[in-house]
């Protein structure tokens, strides 16, 4: 499958101090590797929240994000942004309940609230999520600390070129 990147099973990305996400204690020798499908991402917000659309251009990949999100579904949803490898920030979905539906290439993330507080904290996560994907950095979806996905918007912008000096 080329169109996966290699990621720890644990998501244990450096910057990352949280309890129940890193190397767990214990651990000798090896890695606990997993392969992630890389897809593109268009994050809006819906009614009471957000969406993330999850697309795979290929099959293979499509099929194994649909199936880690069947498989692990009901489970805690966080999303971990990255830039150039290190964890820029976490959004644990706790507030508000979170569903897969399978999509043509890939799966939709919906997380929503009746809550009028819960749905705010989740419409200031879905614009700092779109900001710093539409930036360049990179995205993974995990359920139970498992990522399920990683990649970044459909329609990245290009970053800024730096003004010629004299």
């Amino acid at each position: 499958m080329s169109s996966a990147t290699m990621t720890e099973r644990t998501m244990g990305m450096p910057g990352v101090g949280l309890p129940g996400v890193g190397t767990p204690t214990g651990m000798t020798g090896g890695t606990n590797l997993l392969m992630v499908p890389r897809c593109t991402f268009r994050v809006e917000r819906c009614t009471g929240g957000f969406k993330v659309t999850c697309a795979c251009d290929d099959p293979m990949a499509c099929s194994m994000v649909q199936n880690l999100c069947k498989m692990l579904a009901g489970g805690l949803c966080s999303c971990c942004v990255t830039l150039n490898g290190m964890t820029v920030c976490c959004y644990n979905l706790t507030m508000g309940m979170c569903r897969f539906e399978n999509v043509d290439r890939g799966v939709c993330l919906t997380c929503t609230s009746g809550d009028p507080a819960c749905c705010a904290m989740i419409e200031a996560c879905c614009d700092c999520l779109s900001c710093m994907i539409d930036a360049g950095c990179c995205c993974y979806i995990l359920v139970n600390n498992t990522p399920v996905c990683c990649g970044v918007t459909d329609t990245a912008k290009p970053a800024p070129k730096a003004k010629a000096g004299r």
